[in-house]
């Protein structure tokens, strides 16, 4: 029962980060919008300054937290779905009902990995409205990140082999 609690209030956590991306994807989308028509004149915007690129450049931004926010919201939905799924019987049986469960977790967490990839993807565009010398620096240092965010190291890539090994011989002794 313990841990049940503690899978419920993970979550809930989860819920409550998806639903705090999602309203800034929203507000910076709706503020991206009231700003559209604003004309800058700084000297540190360089490159093409016509209109018609920068609204190229800021509808970019904008499809870019729309996508963030309805990637969020999907995860919002899953979220929802496998804390209700947890918390009730299973009704057939038991081994289908885990994985349908674990399914819908999975793209939950499917759907907030893309949605924050969007955050991510909208730096880079943010910067672009600057000209494309911060764009691209920001594209290296956003490739540079994300290579480590998604890579493994070789210890990590090691637990999972023996807790997979574990499972296939069905062995439940703990390694010392």
């Amino acid at each position: 029962m313990k841990n049940g609690v503690l899978g419920v209030q993970t979550i809930r956590n989860n819920i409550m980060a998806s639903t705090l991306l999602a309203t800034t994807a929203i507000t910076l989308s709706s503020l991206i919008g009231v700003f559209a028509n604003y004309e800058s004149d700084t000297k540190l915007v360089y490159g093409n300054k016509t209109s018609l690129n920068s609204s190229i450049k800021r509808l970019c931004i904008s499809l870019c937290f729309l996508v963030a926010f309805l990637c969020n919201v999907q995860s919002i939905r899953y979220y929802a779905q496998v804390s209700f799924l947890i918390t009730t019987h299973a009704l057939k049986s038991q081994r289908d009902f885990i994985e349908y469960a674990a399914r819908s977790l999975n793209r939950g967490s499917y759907s907030w990995s893309l949605g924050l990839r969007a955050f991510y993807f909208s730096f880079p565009l943010v910067l672009w409205i600057y000209g494309p010398i911060p764009m691209f620096a920001c594209s290296c240092f956003t490739s540079f990140i994300l290579y480590f965010l998604d890579t493994t190291t070789q210890i990590t890539r090691d637990l999972h082999t023996k807790s997979f090994n574990k499972k296939e011989t069905g062995d439940t002794t703990e390694a010392a």
